[in-house]
């Protein structure tokens, strides 16, 4: 029995760190949080001063009762949650559900924390060991129990005023709100027409380059200056073939400085720009990164800690990235002394260091072999970025010529035409990495385009003049870099829930993910509508960000919880209360036209439907007459190439409910449909009917199964793939093939009472996991089993997933 154990949040964790450790201590996981507040009502007894009730997670027990049992044998509890609020409210709940005090003497408790999963840094931190913190604490608390006080009142009214399944939560509806604003902007969008005159010209030597016209008798043409065709011919048949010479040649020397190391956000912001991960992807992969993988020498921590706002680099950091610039590129790439950033994000907590590969040595081409294609693109995009911050600056000549018409000629006005480029001299950080950004008419910046060498008072040759048309854009629609980027300028929640926040938006469909960028869906406008017209305060951007400053008092001990908890709720539910009363659900979802109902005469209203708004008469259900509304009109049905297979008519191509189908275009007197991708023969005879074959096909919600083709008549169906194999044991006329991670890949015979089994592909071996812990015999077992309480359909819907994912808090603040 080893005399010290270790907890830590991850079961992958505690591989590598007790690989570290020695044989004198045990390293087991937590797997994440191991008490939370049950997501139904009654959790928070806000009259008892907010007074939580906290419960050991139904998958936690398990892990509770074998920590239990190795606690009772050790002489040292060392606690090593993660380090941030999560980490640190992880760790007291672990005391909590243990029933340890931190000042027992057995076992004797620490608390250690660590930035990366390196032996160096796993030593270090044994070494200095300290208390929980229960400003962290109290702070992860207040976090926890408004979110989830806003969510479970909250949610309930967008029930009963709109619809069920609704949710709203403090910075999941301030999210919301942002795309939703957007969209508004996006519709209320009038282009406005503008021109511009660009040419083509040429040196002396025949040497080409671009320039626009830039100013007419010294005045500089604003953007609308020229604000229609006619204007714009007249100035360029006025212009065209006017003689030109150089009047200016100016050069200035730019430097441009790298981006900071990664924190969260601008990792999510980047993978989302450069890779076309989603922020739970990027999150998912990073953690895998950190937890340790083995690259040929045991399982070792890739990067260092990645929920951080801390642009920070470790001396010995900066030092190895030295030695590797040097190495690679030159003296001359490398600074003399390091690069110091410092964090523009509101409210950073910089804690600890930015997210930084381990060890620079391991050069992404190093351990690419030892990475899956997700993780080696992300580890050698935080490795670019790294290294590239300790870069010397990138010099670049910029040059900007000014070209004029002479005075007197033509119609005596003086055009002036300019043209710029620009040259890197020294590539500097730009040789290794160029960061990237939301506004696609930005390039990296590398190059403007050369021009040919230039003088003073030099003519310049025609070539082309054109004059081209212009319309202002609507401003773009949020991306998930653009809107991370967004949320954390404004200070609102923290990176680490972003992801899940994002998430939440996209499955309760109030946005939609379209090319990387948020589409508002009706229900999302409704909901923001409701939102913002009555609680205005609670998703006012500063009032969200004034909160996490507050969080952040708690965290420093400048401020108590459970006040500011009251502080922010008294309000919060005199309101809800209020509008619970003036509100009716008629009001946010049917709204009147001047339009008359075809079938009956009566008023036609806007409702809101599941797959959003349509028109539909106001004398329902005596009048089921609904259709499109105006501007939303669904598509056109493609005629296809196929005909009915009952009366011969042309099928179309139409959208449903689960995807495109084929219907008959001589609806409703035929009302014949197919799937639109046609079921797959198989070549293998019915064993059910011997007449029919079996097909491939799909169900509506897009499962692949096999059926025969005979259906209705013959009704055999299996959800495996059928196999002209009969079995071996009881001459079954066919087998199948499974595939299970438990079991691997195998052939087996489909008739229940036949246990015939041959592996084909054997399943992936696991790590040795911990002891399983024996399980109550007789009675007791059973009793317990039955006392059990069951969940109801909104328990099981709301409830947290598995710790290992580590969703934590910022899962609870966005289903709520």
């Amino acid at each position: 029995m080893a005399r010290c154990l270790v907890i830590v949040e991850s079961p992958a964790k505690s591989k590598t760190i007790e690989k570290f450790l020695g044989q004198d201590y045990k390293v087991m996981a937590s797997y994440g949080h191991v008490r939370a507040l049950p997501s139904k009502q009654g959790s928070v007894d806000v009259a008892a001063g907010f007074e939580p009730n906290y419960q050991i997670l139904p998958e936690s027990q398990k892990h509770i009762t074998q920590l239990a049992r190795e606690v009772a044998h050790c002489e040292e509890l060392i606690l090593a949650t993660d380090l941030d609020r999560e980490g640190e409210a992880i760790a007291w709940h672990l005391l909590e559900a243990l029933k340890l005090s931190e000042t027992g003497k057995k076992p004797r408790v620490k608390r250690v924390t660590f930035h990366e999963i390196t032996k160096p840094a796993i030593l270090a931190a044994m070494a200095n060991p300290h208390q929980i913190s229960r400003n962290l604490v109290d702070a992860q608390q207040a976090r926890a129990i408004l979110d989830y006080l806003v969510g479970f009142t909250l949610s309930p009214f967008l029930w009963k005023k709109i619809r069920y399944g609704l949710s709203a939560g403090r910075v999941q509806s301030v999210a919301l709100r942002l795309i939703c604003e957007r969209e508004k902007d996006i519709s209320a969008f009038q282009p406005k027409e503008y021109w511009s005159l660009d040419a083509l010209l040429q040196n002396q030597q025949g040497q080409a380059f671009r320039a626009y016209l830039h100013a007419i008798d010294g005045q500089t043409l604003k953007k609308f200056d020229i604000a229609d065709e006619t204007t714009a011919s007249a100035i360029r048949d006025a212009l065209h073939q006017r003689p030109l010479q150089v009047a200016s040649v100016e050069c200035k020397e730019k430097k441009r400085t790298p981006a900071p190391p990664f924190t969260t956000s601008t990792l999510q912001q980047e993978a989302s720009r450069k890779l076309g991960f989603s922020a739970r992807k990027t999150m998912t992969v990073a953690q895998k990164l950190y937890e340790g993988i083995d690259i040929g020498e045991g399982a070792v921590g890739l990067i260092t800690y990645m929920r951080t706002d801390s642009v920070a680099l470790s001396e010995l950091a900066t030092s190895e990235a030295r030695e590797e610039i040097t190495r690679l590129f030159g003296a001359d790439y490398a600074l003399a002394r390091p690069r110091v950033f410092k964090s523009r994000a509101k409210n950073a907590q910089e804690a600890h260091e930015a997210i930084r590969p381990t060890a620079i040595v391991n050069h992404p081409d190093r351990v690419k072999g030892a990475l899956t294609s997700d993780q080696y693109k992300l580890y050698r995009l935080i490795w670019q970025r790294t290294v590239a911050s300790q870069m010397a600056q990138a010099l670049l000549d910029a040059t900007t010529v000014t070209i004029e018409t002479a005075a007197g000629d033509g119609d005596g006005r003086i055009y002036a035409l300019r043209a710029s480029g620009q040259v890197i001299r020294f590539p500097g950080f730009m040789k290794l990495y160029i960061e990237g950004s939301d506004n696609p008419d930005e390039g990296d910046g590398s190059a403007e385009g050369l021009l040919p060498a230039l003088q003073p008072q030099e003519p310049v040759l025609w070539q082309d003049l054109a004059a081209n048309q212009h319309f202002t854009q609507p401003p773009p629609r949020y991306t998930e870099a653009s809107l991370v980027k967004t949320l954390e300028e404004y200070g609102i929640g923290r990176p680490s829930t972003y992801a899940s926040i994002m998430n939440t938006l996209v499955t309760r469909r109030y946005v939609r993910l379209e090319k990387r960028a948020f589409f508002a869906e009706d229900i999302g406008l409704v909901v923001n509508e409701l939102l913002s017209n009555h609680f205005s305060r609670y998703v006012d951007y500063d009032f969200t960000a004034q909160f996490e400053e507050q969080l952040d008092a708690v965290a420093r001990g400048e401020k108590q919880w459970k006040p500011l908890l009251k502080e922010y709720w008294e309000p919060f539910v005199a309101l809800l209360r209020q509008k619970d009363a003036e509100i009716s659900k008629g009001d946010l979802t049917t709204e009147e036209t001047d339009k008359t109902c075809p079938q009956c005469g009566k008023p036609l209203v806007v409702k809101l439907g599941r797959a959003g708004k349509f028109l539909a008469c106001s004398g329902f259900p005596d009048c089921r007459h609904t259709e499109p509304l105006e501007g939303a009109e669904r598509e056109e049905p493609e005629v296809s190439d196929q005909k009915c297979d009952k009366c011969g008519a042309p099928m179309l191509v139409k959208n449903g409910r689960y995807g495109k189908f084929l219907a008959c275009s001589a609806y409703p007197q035929c009302k014949n449909i197919q799937p639109l991708v046609k079921p797959k023969a198989l070549g293998i005879a019915c064993p059910n009917c011997d007449s029919g074959e079996l097909m491939e096909k799909k169900s509506r919600y897009g499962k692949i199964f096999y059926s025969c083709n005979q259906y209705p008549r013959c009704t055999y169906a299996l959800w495996d793939l059928p196999l002209a194999q009969p079995c071996p044991k009881c001459h079954f006329p066919l087998t199948v093939e499974k595939t299970t991670k438990r079991e691997g890949t195998l052939r087996k015979c489909p008739q229940p009472e036949c246990d015939f089994k041959e592996v084909l592909v054997a399943p992936e071996k696991k790590p040795a996991a911990d002891k399983p812990v024996k399980k109550a015999s007789g009675s007791s077992a059973a009793t317990k089993k039955a006392s059990a309480p069951r969940k109801t359909a909104t328990q099981k819907a709301t409830s947290p997933a598995k710790s290992g994912s580590r969703k934590k808090a910022a899962e609870t603040e966005a289903e709520a």
